[in-house]
């Protein structure tokens, strides 16, 4: 018969609890993902296999194993699908997924707390590693009318590509809630989308420019003339689009471009133009749909030619005259 340890009944009914709040699919499997590397390690490290043995150096020790371990070697262990065949295969985790992983672990141990399962939090004084990732640059003007100029608006799937793509970059919605827009979602009088497949379900309206609501007008009468339907961006056959369609055509079109092009980044590249274009940053967590600020804060991030360009325009010498 099959014994659980302790710590992974708790996983189990900590998922069961994360379900009943509707939590996404990938949000469910990240927690259980991160919770049960985390118990294999506690068990063959320091044959820990109970939540309330779990102190603040277990989890010091873990993020230094995750610090000195490579990516992909704990699958090899497990016997999973070849890992080592990997391109990144031992490469360094980054610290960007390392704290991915801690902010994991401390939402399962705060449930834990708030449920009387521990009498003592490991994770009270457990802080998130400094430092972040090198600083990827934003796509500047120049690469943007070149992505955009790369969709040929004259076949029907690219032409919506390009709407999506324009989307994206005027409201920084996430690409599965834009394929999920229905037409009537959209009120171009107002200019404002509402999103009803949102990560957290709860619907959210995000404006857009007078620019976007020109292209989106011009769009739905193209669409309308091939086809009836009620999404927004549908397949030429008229179903769902899924999101690997989209993010392989803009690969394709980044590795033509040489630029380093996904979804995600197109919405990183609206919350910072947004920055720099005077924006503040509780508005723009409202208008991401995130669930705190510190989430938002990842945006203020900038590349060195962002920063020098904006100085630039806000110089005080530049605008005094010297002589």
């Amino acid at each position: 018969m099959l014994k659980y340890s302790n710590f992974d009944l708790k996983i189990e009914e900590y998922m069961l609890y994360c379900s009943s709040r509707n939590l996404s699919p990938k949000t469910l499997k990240s927690y259980e993902t991160t919770l049960k590397l985390f118990s294999n390690y506690l068990v063959k490290e320091h044959t820990v296999d109970d939540v309330e043995d779990v102190t603040k150096n277990h989890i010091r020790h873990y993020v230094k194993f995750l610090q000195e371990r490579g990516k992909y070697t704990c699958m090899e262990e497990k016997g999973n699908n070849k890992p080592s065949a990997r391109t990144d295969f031992g490469k360094p985790i980054s610290v960007n997924t390392i704290n991915n992983y801690v902010r994991n672990i401390k939402v399962f141990f705060n449930w834990l707390a708030d449920e009387d399962e521990i009498e003592k939090n490991p994770m009270l004084k457990i802080k998130l590693l400094k430092g972040s990732e090198r600083i990827k640059a934003m796509l500047s003007e120049k690469e943007i009318k070149s992505i955009l100029n790369s969709f040929n608006k004259t076949i029907f799937n690219e032409y919506r590509n390009y709407i999506i793509t324009l989307v994206i970059l005027d409201t920084g919605c996430r690409i599965s809630e834009c394929l999920e827009i229905k037409v009537d979602d959209v009120n171009l009088t107002n200019q404002v989308v509402v999103l009803r497949y949102t990560k957290n379900k709860k619907e959210r309206p995000v404006f857009f420019s007078p620019k976007l609501k020109k292209e989106l007008n011009q769009w739905l009468k193209y669409k309308d003339r091939y086809m009836t339907n009620d999404l927004l961006f549908p397949t030429n056959r008229g179903t769902l689009l899924a999101i690997n369609l989209y993010e392989k055509a803009l690969r394709k079109i980044g590795n033509e471009l040489k630029i380093e092009l996904y979804p995600h980044k197109l919405r990183a590249n609206f919350a910072q133009y947004y920055l720099l274009n005077g924006g503040d940053i509780l508005t723009l967590s409202r208008i991401l749909g995130h669930s705190n600020l510190e989430v938002t804060k990842v945006y203020l991030q900038f590349d060195d030619e962002s920063v020098n360009r904006q100085y630039q325009k806000f110089s005080p010498l530049n605008g005094l005259n010297l002589r």
